[in-house]
């Protein structure tokens, strides 16, 4: 699998149903793609840990700029700061990524989705 369409993303809420996302893509030797819902707000997380991967530097540094990209910048913020230009913490093993609506995380998702899935970006 190279790209995950919006639809696919899974959601979660509970502790339970994150365990059981995380649990699938270890079996299937996948990194985790999943949406959090949140209490103000949707939450896109990826995680590479469970195979004991990270994203290369550079897949990383594409990944942020391409999200970086799709997001108007926030008025008062600093202008060098990571975390705020991407909503959130993008790291070469996991990842937060803040979104307003349901359907914002699952684009999102699925705009980096082929960063976190191409093996070709681990080491």
């Amino acid at each position: 699998m190279d790209h995950l369409a919006p639809s696919n993303v899974p959601v979660y809420a509970t502790t339970d149903e994150q365990q059981a996302i995380w649990d699938r893509c270890r079996d299937r030797g996948q990194p985790v793609i999943a949406i959090r819902r949140a209490t103000r707000g949707y939450i896109v997380k990826y995680d590479l840990q469970q195979l004991d991967q990270q994203l290369s530097q550079r897949a990383l540094q594409k990944l942020r700029d391409r999200v970086r990209s799709r997001r108007p910048y926030p008025t008062n913020t600093d202008p060098i700061s990571e975390t705020e230009g991407v909503g959130g913490e993008a790291g070469p093993v996991s990842g937060e990524l803040h979104s307003p609506s349901e359907q914002a995380a699952r684009d999102l998702a699925s705009h980096i989705s082929p960063f976190v899935l191409d093996r070709d970006n681990w080491r």
